[in-house]
């Protein structure tokens, strides 16, 4: 019998890595993990489902259908936006499910199948899963450490080609941490401005700066040089990722901006995945965000910690996080980055991202998230070291 045919877009390797195996074998035979990698906060004793309740009220029982969502909802991200120094309207505000899905909506509405946008180099691994699910090619330009991170706009200029129509970053990155600098996004916009392209800004991570450098920016939703889509949500500013409500804040020179949203209106009304309940709770969210302040406090103690723990004679480095919820460290290079991070979970018992896993450069690097319980940080950061 024949089978169906499944999409080339599909034909992922679905093997699991070794230290995911590693990781289950050891769960099943019940010896203890401690994980530096976890990044939920529902699940390291921040979670909070009080400022749920709005979501139960009457009025999100009743289906009201509008393509870029309910006014009122609307409204409350154009404050938000209003809260970090940018007076934007509520009526260039998009909502979406989730940043995923404002990302496949712009990959939708800028590219063709074939067509590529180019994404930070380290970065989070998704943005490989969500351009192939559109047909979009991906192609990375680099973020640089050298005490302090950059991004070059002229090594960026180089990476396009005939086929780039959108350049994505993320500010602060993850996991790198770095944020936009001034001068970087005024430059960004500039080259979007000359060669035709779009801008996209994920800025999940913005209400979580930690040790910024240099001129960073807040949000680049006030551009009017170049069509630029700035992207948040509830996930990360208020710690809620079992909400699921994003945005996309669509600016740039009038005319091109219009079209734009013309466009995605159509995109947003073919889905309507936004429910009604979480629109209708979104403004008392966005307004109490009681969450966000305890991440912040946990993001701010545990890199202190960090900070003690990696003093100048260890064989380790911590790299300057300028934000968000993440910290990198550079280790030997003595073993592979899987062979580490196999040898720390098989023996010390410690989980750790490899750098790998979000394309860092060589020599080696190891992830650690900064929401862990701050026991759980410290313990796993010494075994961490002394590991070494």
């Amino acid at each position: 019998m024949s089978e169906p045919p499944l999409s080339k877009r599909t034909a992922w390797n679905l093997r699991s890595n070794r230290l995911a195996e590693a990781l289950k074998a050891r769960l099943l035979r019940g010896a203890p993990v401690l994980d530096l990698t976890e990044t939920n906060p529902t699940r390291v004793g921040l979670a909070d489902l009080a400022p749920l309740d709005p979501a139960a009220a009457g009025s999100g029982l009743a289906y009201t259908p509008q393509p870029f969502g309910l006014p009122e909802a609307r409204q409350a991200v154009a404050r938000d936006f209003a809260r970090r120094g940018a007076n934007i309207a509520a009526a260039h505000v998009a909502l979406t499910a989730s940043t995923s899905e404002a990302y496949a909506w712009l990959f939708k509405l800028l590219c063709d199948p074939g067509d590529s946008v180019l994404t930070p180099r380290p970065s989070y691994p998704l943005f490989e899963y969500l351009a192939g699910l559109e047909s979009v090619r991906i192609d990375h330009y680099d973020v640089a450490y050298d005490g302090e991170w950059h991004v070059s706009v002229d090594a960026i200029a180089a990476r396009i080609d005939p086929a780039t129509r959108a350049i994505v970053a993320v500010s602060p990155n993850n996991p790198t941490g770095s944020f936009l600098k001034r001068g970087e996004a005024e430059a960004l916009v500039e080259l979007c401005r000359e060669r035709g392209l779009a801008l996209i800004c994920d800025e999940v991570f913005a209400d979580y700066p930690l040790e910024p450098v240099g001129d960073p920016i807040s949000t680049i939703a006030t551009q009017d040089r170049a069509l630029c889509f700035a992207l948040g949500g509830l996930s990360k500013s208020c710690g809620l990722p079992q909400a699921k409500l994003a945005w996309i804040a669509t600016s740039g020179p009038a005319a091109v901006r219009e079209r734009a949203l013309a466009r995605l209106e159509i995109i947003a009304d073919t889905y309507l995945s936004v429910s009604t309940a979480i629109q209708t709770a979104a403004p008392a969210l966005l307004e109490q965000r009681s969450r966000a302040t305890a991440i912040g406090e946990r993001l701010g103690n545990n890199l202190e910690t960090l900070r003690e723990l990696f003093s100048p004679e260890r064989p380790a480095t911590l790299f300057r996080v300028e934000g968000g919820w993440s910290a990198v460290v550079q280790v030997p290079a003595t073993l592979s980055e899987e062979e580490r991070t196999l040898s720390l979970l098989e023996v010390e018992g410690v989980l750790v991202h490899p750098g790998y896993f979000f394309d860092f450069p060589a020599p080696a690097h190891a992830v650690l998230s900064l929401l862990t319980p701050p026991r759980i940080l410290r313990e796993g950061t010494q075994r961490l070291l002394a590991s070494l």
